[in-house]
């Protein structure tokens, strides 16, 4: 079949985009730069902004699945930003795929579109969406889902959301890179009592479960309209894994703490003088980061097990494996 990736030079993207391939489909992305690795695959790309309804009506031409994936990830910058690319962008996709007759969608969500400030444990799809945001990048991506959702469940579109919980494994620009130069800077902190319970996702899990979403899809509506969350079947000790990353990375453990209660503080601090001084990047603690830093994010996967047989394929430890050479380069970069 055709399919469209949007986001596919980007490090979940780029998986999805050889996992098709394997299967024998033919990909087109939507990005809005060029990357080598596409061009080395020899897929077609388009160049494009997801806030150009005519750019991405264009890319949904002869498509019969689109997987989205692209966003505006982290936790600082402007509001117009987050909400162009992932609200209003995520609804010109749903409108070029009615547009062109494309009959489903696969839509890359997160576990933070229903983050409340509580604990989760072993959480299931029933959760509520809160009311209050602490950032812009999960209000913008809930709107998104809702409206992915919704049309879901009406009219000829059949759409799936998915919710992976931290995305980790080799060719990772953002989460392991950032950690271990943290790290090896002496700048990571643990924060909290150390003892809560996260959900990871190995990147080809998580782009695995996305080729068995579609294909749900296109045998029935069953699962239209409807959200999932997606990691490893058992969720681990934040702190711990942090650690075994860093031991791997050849570094020392971490020995510095901070409480949440100082940890939030800071970060509401730090969030003003950013905001009234209009300085560049982002706070180095923000109120959003120091709960998910302190709290449990743990969630069941027992329905996507259920509807359409996810099965994490790579173990933990076979994911370490394959991300050993990074981490130790990654290392050695910050030793200089």
């Amino acid at each position: 079949m055709q399919t469209l990736v949007t986001g596919g030079g980007g490090f979940l993207g780029l998986y999805l985009v050889e996992g098709l391939l394997r299967a024998g489909h033919q990909v087109r992305v939507l990005c809005r730069g060029r990357y080598a690795a596409l061009e080395a695959l020899g897929v077609e790309t388009q160049q494009g902004d997801l806030r150009d309804l005519a750019a991405v009506s264009g890319a949904c031409a002869g498509v019969e699945a689109v997987f989205h994936t692209a966003a505006v990830p982290g936790v600082w910058g402007p509001r117009s930003l987050y909400f162009g690319i992932n609200t209003q962008g995520t609804e010109n996709v749903l409108a070029a795929c009615r547009q062109r007759g494309v009959s489903r969608l696969v839509y890359t969500s997160s576990p933070s579109v229903i983050f409340d400030g509580t604990d989760h444990l072993q959480a299931t799809e029933t959760l509520p969406y809160p009311t209050r945001w602490l950032c812009h990048y999960p209000h913008s991506k809930a709107l998104a889902e809702q409206a992915v959702l919704q049309a879901g469940q009406s009219g000829a579109l059949r759409t799936v959301s998915l919710r992976p919980h931290l995305i980790w494994g080799p060719r990772d620009n953002h989460l392991i890179p950032r950690l271990i130069k943290a790290a090896g800077q002496g700048r990571l902190r643990q924060v909290g009592s150390g003892n809560n319970i996260v959900s990871v996702a190995y990147v080809e899990n998580v782009a695995a479960a996305h080729l068995l979403a579609e294909a749900a899809l296109r045998e029935s509506d069953r699962i239209s309209g409807r959200a999932y969350f997606i990691n490893e079947a058992e969720a681990v000790n934040l702190w711990d894994w942090i650690n075994l990353l860093l031991r791997r990375a050849g570094l020392p453990p971490l020995t510095g703490r901070i409480s949440l209660r100082t940890a939030w503080c800071l970060g509401a601090v730090l969030e003003t003088a950013w905001t009234l001084a209009r300085l560049p990047g982002e706070p180095p603690m923000t109120r959003f980061v120091a709960s998910q830093l302190a709290g449990s994010h743990s969630y069941s996967i027992a329905a996507a097990e259920r509807d359409f047989g996810y099965r994490p394929v790579v173990s933990m430890e076979e994911g370490l494996r394959r991300l050993q050479p990074e981490l130790e380069a990654l290392a050695a970069a910050v030793r200089g």
